[in-house]
């Protein structure tokens, strides 16, 4: 087996969103407040006062890495004024993950906007910049930053809004009971991909000129494979699902590649996972070859650019199946490194079970929460992973 450096990163992910509590100048938090039946995510798991604690655990485990977020409408609650204290905030995450051993990788936009903002406005790109810049501010030494996160899902989720469906994203979105399919996800407009693209690459260039950070951003990656005589469809389905924001990856410096399942795309398109006893808490499919199948498929769409696990993970309480998962998961990608694709780190979703975009009832991570007290429970799953990790082995 390839043997893997000491720059390997091994860790866990999270969401501003879905972890910080209170992030009431979103637009996820107004939705939350409007949509009959939606969970809303108050306080979360109160991980902006408790983030030391998380990272820590994370660090004594033996983890070296952890990919956080920035949450925007936390330093521009209103257009064109910033706040410093919400800056030095997360200056202080990144210096806590530093002090403790912790390569941080940031993401500086994940789905969440601020409640003002509209990426369907003309100025859409220039505000986003104006973030982006000042983000650069608190950035020094850190050697990865995200731009966006999955802006093929966020791609969706505004053609949908663009549509005016009567179904919003979160329905569209959300878990189902263990057992059940995962309702079909409809196709993101290609216009508005095309203009994320734009955004992250003039994003790129601002943290080139500003950083000396490693830029990319992620990828909704879904493993989608051909049924026999569906090749063509297989293309066309996956171009504008996936190929036109992993060509977007061209000339970045890392791709980040998110996976959970997989799914077949006959000659009607894709085909919704199967029910079945074995499905995720979000009714997908239990697919842990699914990551090396879209670390493969990544590597070459994008021109052989470096990858970056930034997410992979199970919804499930059971935590022996988490383990079962993750090590399949990652036999894939170690065979797929084996084979010459150049990974340089794999980040476990998620850190911490959390607020799942609506709903609290999906398990992904590594850390229970008590959602009374905000006692922190490590699980089994941690330190396993942290023990494949110190030995760069299964």
């Amino acid at each position: 087996m390839t043997q893997l450096p000491s720059s390997f990163l091994w860790g866990a992910a999270t969401a501003p969103h879905q972890v910080e509590g209170n992030n009431v100048s979103s637009d996820w938090w107004a939705l939350e407040q409007q949509v009959p039946g939606m969970e809303r995510s108050g306080d979360a798991v109160d991980h902006y006062h408790r983030y030391a604690e998380d990272m820590r655990l994370l660090a004594e485990a033996g983890l070296n890495s952890y990919r956080f977020g920035i949450e925007w409408a936390r330093v521009e609650p209103v257009p064109g004024e910033f706040s410093r204290a919400e800056l030095a905030h997360y200056r202080r995450m990144i210096d806590t993950a530093l002090d403790l051993g912790l390569t941080p990788v940031i993401t500086l936009h994940h789905f969440t906007n601020p409640r003002w903002f509209s990426w369907f406005n003309e100025d859409a790109q220039q505000r986003f910049g104006a973030y982006v810049r000042l983000a650069a501010t608190i950035l020094d030494g850190v050697e990865w930053i995200c731009t966006m996160n999955e802006p093929n899902m966020f791609a969706l989720m505004l053609s949908m809004s663009k549509m005016a469906q009567n179904k919003t994203p979160q329905e569209w979105m959300s878990p189902t009971v263990e057992g059940a399919a995962r309702p079909l996800l409809p196709d993101p407009d290609p216009e508005i991909g095309a203009r994320l693209v734009e955004a992250h690459h003039a994003a790129r260039e601002i943290l080139r000129e500003h950083t000396g950070a490693k830029v990319g951003w992620t990828v909704a990656c879904q493993a989608l494979t051909a049924r026999p005589g569906c090749d063509e469809k297989l293309r066309e389905v996956r171009y504008v699902r996936e190929d036109l924001y992993l060509r977007g990856s061209r000339g970045d410096d890392f791709i980040g590649v998110q996976s959970y399942s997989s799914q077949e795309v006959d000659e009607d398109g894709v085909v919704p996972h199967p029910l079945g006893p074995d499905n995720t808490q979000t009714g997908n499919a239990y697919r842990p070859d699914a990551l090396g199948i879209a670390v493969r498929h990544a590597w070459e769409e994008t021109g052989h650019t470096p990858i970056l696990v930034t997410e992979n993970g199970i919804a499930t309480p059971d935590d022996a199946r988490r383990i079962t998962y993750t090590t399949g998961a990652l036999e894939g990608l170690f065979a797929a490194m084996d084979d010459g694709i150049d990974v340089r780190g794999y980040l476990h979703w998620t850190l911490l079970d959390n607020f799942e975009w609506g709903h609290w009832e999906p398990k992904f991570g590594l850390i229970a929460v008590d959602r009374e007290t905000f006692e922190r429970t490590p699980k089994p799953s941690l330190a396993w992973l942290g023990e494949v990790a110190k030995r760069g082995l299964l």
